[in-house]
């Protein structure tokens, strides 16, 4: 298994399920047909006319196959002869065009002592000072916000009274987070102007918040279930979805791909984490999955003094391995589940929702959502003295 050791260099673990990409305009009836074709699979479930609840971890687990209608992917649990019967099938179909290794996918942060404080005396975080969300007029209201993590502790309250849609895709594990880390980029992309103690931490705290539980309360998860979660936020108009995790793969995912291109189309942007492998000075890292798609956006992560962290992956030479934009993401204080409530962490994980959360704020002040709202985003940057490499535009910065 993959730790959350910032400098972690091990590459990615494969589940032994396959990711089947399927073409755009494939219906769902010729999916279906495509995959009762392979031997062995003799279940398929369906996210078709499911609306907003998409598919569930119960479906997943359960099917030989399940289909993500709206993403045009699905997973199969093949092996053996059975994974040379679905190449053989691929090779005929006019509707398939990528079989991979699902990956196994982690929660991108190196956890710090505890701080329940507050700290330096600041009204507001260091992250959000230097990304100017504390002097926006803007905070994210109507805009929905999907966070894909380890969940959120619906009992915190600094949260109280709002309202927060959620869905689990873990098997066996509710909403309620076990882990720490998806309720601190809740609370980062989202949380609230006057939180209950201490310093303001959050940067759109007026969106409407979608938490999916796409990483277990150990840290970790599967391909199918982020691209589930990817579902879910669609089909739930979320106009951003935050994703803190990858793997330690420098090969992009065709299935991502597709899956962000056509969620731009959708009018939503995908913003995921570079990477924690880099040990800088001497080794740089690489961007992994599922950030290194040419359509989903990359975030490296600063240092308050703004240079590049130590662990934040440089970019790559293969197409979507660049380095996007770049935020706060080196001893980062936002919300934890209780008793803690708090807690300062590091990581690209913690630059993720500060970008969500500026993008937010953008799509409420310009009404721009996919392609658009990613150039708005890009556009609005503040220029950086440090290699393109490392912060692909610059530091993100609030209308």
């Amino acid at each position: 298994m993959i730790s959350d050791d910032t400098t972690n260099t091990d590459p990615a673990e494969t589940t032994g399920r396959q990711i089947i990409t399927f073409t755009e305009d494939s219906t769902h009836d010729q999916r279906v047909e495509a995959l009762q074709q392979v031997a062995g699979i003799n279940t398929v479930a369906s996210s078709d006319g499911l609306g907003p609840e998409s598919v569930g971890v119960d479906d997943i687990e359960s099917a030989d196959a399940t289909i993500l209608e709206r993403l045009g992917v699905a997973v199969a649990d093949v092996s053996g002869v059975q994974l040379e019967s679905l190449g053989d099938v691929a090779d005929v179909s006019p509707v398939i065009i990528a079989i991979e290794p699902e990956h196994v996918v982690h929660a991108l942060a190196a956890p710090l002592a505890v701080e329940t404080h507050l700290r330096d005396g600041r009204s507001s975080t260091w992250g959000l000072q230097a990304t100017r969300a504390t002097t926006s007029q803007f905070d994210g209201t109507g805009v929905n916000v999907a966070v894909l993590d380890t969940g959120f502790d619906l009992n915190h309250p600094d949260f109280a009274g709002r309202t927060i849609t959620t869905k689990s895709f873990i098997t066996g594990q509710n909403v309620q987070d076990g882990n720490g880390h998806g309720t601190h980029c809740v609370g980062t992309s989202c949380g609230p102007k006057r939180p209950g103690q201490g310093p303001r931490y959050g940067v759109a705290a007026g969106a409407n918040i979608f938490v999916g539980k796409v990483l277990s309360n150990q840290g970790s998860g599967s391909d199918t279930g982020i691209l589930a979660g990817i579902e879910w936020a669609l089909a739930n108009r979320c106009a951003v979805i935050s994703m803190s995790l990858g793997a330690n793969n420098p090969q992009p995912v065709r299935a991502y791909e597709e899956v962000g291109r056509r969620a731009l189309a959708a009018g939503s942007l995908i913003i995921a984490a570079a990477g924690n492998n880099a040990a800088r000075p001497g080794n740089p890292g690489f961007v992994g999955s599922p950030a290194n798609s040419p359509s989903i956006l990359a975030v490296a992560a600063l240092a308050s003094d703004l240079r590049i962290a130590s662990f934040s992956a440089r970019a790559t030479t293969v197409e979507g391995g660049a380095i996007d934009i770049a935020a706060p993401g080196v001893d980062v204080y936002s919300s934890w589940p209780l008793p803690d409530r708090y807690n300062t962490i590091s990581g690209t994980s913690m630059a993720t929702p500060h970008v969500a959360g500026i993008a937010a704020l953008i799509a409420q002040s310009t009404g721009k959502r996919g392609q658009e709202l990613w150039k708005a985003l890009i556009n609005g940057t503040e220029g950086l003295m440090l290699p393109k490499e490392d912060v692909g535009s610059g530091l993100a910065v609030a209308p």
